[in-house]
């Protein structure tokens, strides 16, 4: 559902915070139009400008500030202003004020402060949005409705604990099958009524029922989308434009997953520490934007928020080093964003966020490095226009799921090491070597359509919801190629083990093989994947470290490639292939080195003809493709490295801004992003 046909470039604009400096606001669309900008979200956190006092809306204001940007031919996108409630409201229904995990009700501070389940705070934003609606939703400088911000966290006042339980009514219809799913006979923990039941208060609540901590997240992402989805209805009186709302990305207090069908567009805000030294850092930014874009993988995304310099809320606020904008914007575009926009235009003189990144600083001029970076990217993304709605071509899906993640992390046993076991350094370790190979990836839930790739890879898929055992065993025998891991198939959706043979829902015989013991190790352990000489993958080395887990486990059809090489279980398979229909089932039973899922999963990506291109890229160097609607593919070259690189070009190319040919040797100077297209 898209509204734009250029790539869209701005970001989060404020002029509530300067009404009283008019001389600003008009020196704003000036630098805007120097910049090369042409979109603007408006209104974000303007509440208490927007009605002041309750009842009275002063929107002229924000009708002067859409006319102007207009008039300069630059969009608006219109943003809702609830993830920050203004303080009359706080004073007089102190009932939308959040209780957190602790029962104490918050004060008015901050922001995302806001009781989702509040009928007072859900009939004030629709009011708000409604009129909003009503002035601005057929307004032509509108291009889409921006609804919230960032939305996150949880509340646990009485409002909350009975829409909990009218929801876990809903799901369970009695509480003998609560109880059943809760396995409650544990401790005496039973339920023999509905209002027994609360939230999982911190030190005072519930715990040891893994699924109440379970459907208590997943309530909350149920809550936050019904609200949004409130919001969206009040809109929908006036105006028919898409709506979003900006995401965080592997943010795990929401499953997203459940906003893909409210959200008319997919957009998310995307802050990575670059220059911190850590060299996974550009695959794990974009194995985010693919996450994001996985929501909707046929439509593209808009990156709604980055900082064109330093972030001034992380650790260390490092500045982006030259070339580096150019490139991080560039990066999002290659992975399917439709759009460069950046929190934020101009810095504020107070707040917390006064030293955040800006196009415009303090100084108010266009004389820095900054604004040079920003109107450079300006200029390349109007001469890439034709990949606006563009399509991201993947053939490889990576699943990350987050209920899977949730019940990974509440688990108790393996390594409970800072509650973390290792999920998603296994995705990620997992998606690296695609996109060192230059394989476009899609990052998807277990709700996924499976059948549209050739490879799917799937790891630590301890719990099975959502069908995913019967579709993952009908693409596998439909020819496709599957790539699991230890810990997959223990528990069913209700965090409850299955009995008998796993990986369960049919998932041993996919695999062909059963799933025994798991032994987890400490730091400081090792053991060794050692390959079989009938392997069939003779480009790989004899034998690879294995750290933190193996899985046990006895072959029924499955031929073993790969063995442990020391403690008690030495010699049984560490790496096994089983043929099932038309497809094949890789397991790896051990969480292992890096080089080693390089080259495998690099040995599949050449063998199943998944590279964007027949190249070889050098350390450092990424590689994208995006199709325009006549199929002709741009490729994206990105070098993340200090350093110059070289790339020997299988065939003849031209660049997409000049049309200019190239071909033999592309040379990419340190942070630097080509973008060839075929001729």
């Amino acid at each position: 559902m898209r509204t734009w046909n250029v790539l869209l470039h701005g970001g989060d604009y404020n002029p509530g915070q300067w009404l009283e400096s008019p001389e600003i606001l008009r020196e704003d669309v000036s630098l805007m139009k120097q910049a090369g900008c042409n979109a603007f979200s408006v209104g974000i956190f303007d509440w208490e400008r927007l009605e002041p006092e309750e009842g009275r809306y002063e929107l002229d204001w924000l009708a002067g500030i859409i006319d102007r940007l207009y008039e300069n031919g630059i969009y608006t996108i219109l943003a809702t202003p609830s993830g920050a409630r203004p303080g009359w409201m706080a004073e007089k229904y102190p009932e939308v004020m959040r209780v957190n995990e602790y029962g104490q009700r918050d004060r008015f501070s901050g922001r995302h402060n806001h009781c989702y389940t509040s009928p007072v705070y859900r009939e004030k934003v629709r009011m708000m949005n409604r009129a909003l609606s009503e002035r601005f939703g057929r307004h032509p400088g509108v291009l889409l409705w921006h609804i919230s911000n960032e939305y996150g966290g949880e509340c646990h006042c009485e409002l909350c604990q009975a829409a909990f339980r009218a929801w876990l009514r809903a799901r369970y219809g009695t509480l003998e099958n609560l109880n059943r799913a809760y396995w409650s006979s544990f401790w005496s923990h039973s339920y023999a009524s509905w209002d027994q039941i609360t939230s999982p208060l911190a030190r005072v609540g519930e715990t040891a029922h893994h699924t109440l901590v379970l459907d208590w997240k997943r309530f909350v992402t149920d809550q936050t989308a019904d609200f949004m989805r409130a919001e969206k209805e009040a809109i929908r009186a006036f105006s028919d434009l898409p709506v979003t709302t900006n995401m965080m990305g592997f943010y795990d207090g929401l499953n997203y997953g459940k906003f893909r069908d409210v959200c008319d567009v997919i957009s998310w805000d995307n802050y990575p520490h670059w220059h911190n030294g850590d060299e996974a850092l550009p695959a794990r930014t974009a194995m985010t934007h693919d996450m994001m874009r996985g929501l909707k993988p046929d439509e593209p995304f808009l990156m709604m928020e980055s900082s064109p310099s330093a972030t001034n809320w992380v650790d260390v606020a490092k500045l982006r080093r030259p070339g580096m904008h150019m490139l991080a914007s560039l990066q999002a575009v290659a992975h399917g964003s439709d759009s460069v926009l950046y929190f934020q235009w101009r810095k504020g003189r107070g707040g917390c966020e006064k030293f955040h990144g800006a196009v415009v600083g303090h100084d108010g001029t266009a004389n820095t490095r900054v604004f040079r970076d920003v109107a450079a990217v300006g200029e390349r993304l109007k001469a890439l226009q034709g990949l606006v709605g563009s399509a991201f071509p993947a053939r490889v899906a990576v699943v990350h799921d987050m209920e899977n993640r949730w019940a990974l992390e509440e688990m108790k046993g393996l390594r409970n090491i800072q509650h973390q076991k290792g999920y998603m350094e296994d995705v990620l370790a997992m998606y690296r070597p695609f996109f060192r190979a230059g394989v476009n990836v899609d990052v998807v839930d277990m709700e996924a359509d499976f059948s549209r790739y050739s490879l799917v890879v799937a790891p630590m898929l301890y719990m099975l919801r959502a069908g995913a055992a019967e579709k993952l065993a009908r693409f596998v025998e439909q020819g496709g190629t599957l790539v699991g891991t230890g810990w997959t198939g223990i528990v069913d959706e209700n965090d409850l083990c299955f009995l008998g043979s796993v990986p369960g829902q049919g998932l041993d015989t996919v695999f062909g093989l059963t799933e025994t013991e798991i032994d987890a190790l400490y730091d400081g352990d090792r053991n060794s994947l050692s390959l079989t000489p009938e392997n069939g993958l003779p480009f790989l080395r004899r034998s690879y470290e294995v750290r933190e887990l193996c899985q046990l486990v006895e072959t029924t059809t499955a031929r073993t490639l790969g063995v442990y090489g020391s403690d008690f279980y030495a010699g049984t398979p560490a790496l096994t292939v089983n043929t099932y229909g038309r497809g094949r089932a890789y397991f790896l039973a051990c969480r292992t080195e890096q080089p080693f899922l390089d080259q495998f999963l690099g040995y599949l990506s050449r063998t199943l003809g998944l590279r964007c291109l027949d190249v070889d890229l050098p350390e450092g160097v990424s590689l994208n493709e995006r199709r325009d609607a006549d199929g002709r593919a741009y490729y994206f070259f990105q070098n993340f490295s200090d350093h110059p690189a070289e790339v020997t070009l299988p065939a003849p190319l031209s660049e997409a801004e000049t049309g200019q040919p190239c071909e033999g040797a592309l040379h990419l100077p340190a942070y630097g992003v080509k973008v060839l297209t075929e001729r």
